[in-house]
């Protein structure tokens, strides 16, 4: 078993990749008196798995996550599922700045979505440890369901 740390915050940014990770569900929250969060419930891959030969395919330590961009604002969403069943992936996370403020302009990009933003910071919870699966992500039920839980 892979150990990671529980909670990740924009200063690990530069050590984390979210390549492949599976979305599962995407919430806006208003948090008055700031402009409002966004929520993301996905698939973090921690780490990929060589295969074993004659095994050809990668395995993968996958844990449920939550991650969170408070204080954001300037929200914007593309995304384009016609044709497409209802599954998005993340390719990357990019980030510009910071601005005179301190402020980063946030971009999150994957196979037939992008969504921009402008926040503070991150924080990614891992919800549980990570579990070994054939594929870059978990079903419903092995995750435990959908969830936003703040809790690493």
């Amino acid at each position: 078993m892979v150990t990671v740390k529980p909670i990740w915050t924009e200063a690990d940014f530069d050590t984390m990749s979210w390549h492949d990770c599976a979305v599962h569900a995407v919430a806006v929250a208003p948090a008055p008196p700031s402009p409002g969060r966004l929520l993301l419930d996905l698939d973090y891959i921690v780490e990929g798995v060589l295969p074993e030969p004659p095994a050809t395919t990668l395995s993968f330590w996958i844990s449920p996550a939550t991650l969170v961009f408070s204080e954001a604002w300037d929200l914007t969403a593309d995304i384009d599922l016609n044709g497409w069943s209802f599954q998005l992936f993340l390719d990357r996370i990019e980030r510009s700045g910071p601005g005179e403020h301190g402020y980063y302009d946030w971009t999150l990009t994957g196979d037939r979505f992008t969504i921009s933003l402008g926040a503070t910071g991150f924080t990614q919870y891992l919800r549980r440890a990570p579990v070994l699966s054939p594929g870059p992500w978990l079903s419903v039920e092995e995750r435990g369901g959908f969830s936003f839980d703040e809790r690493g």
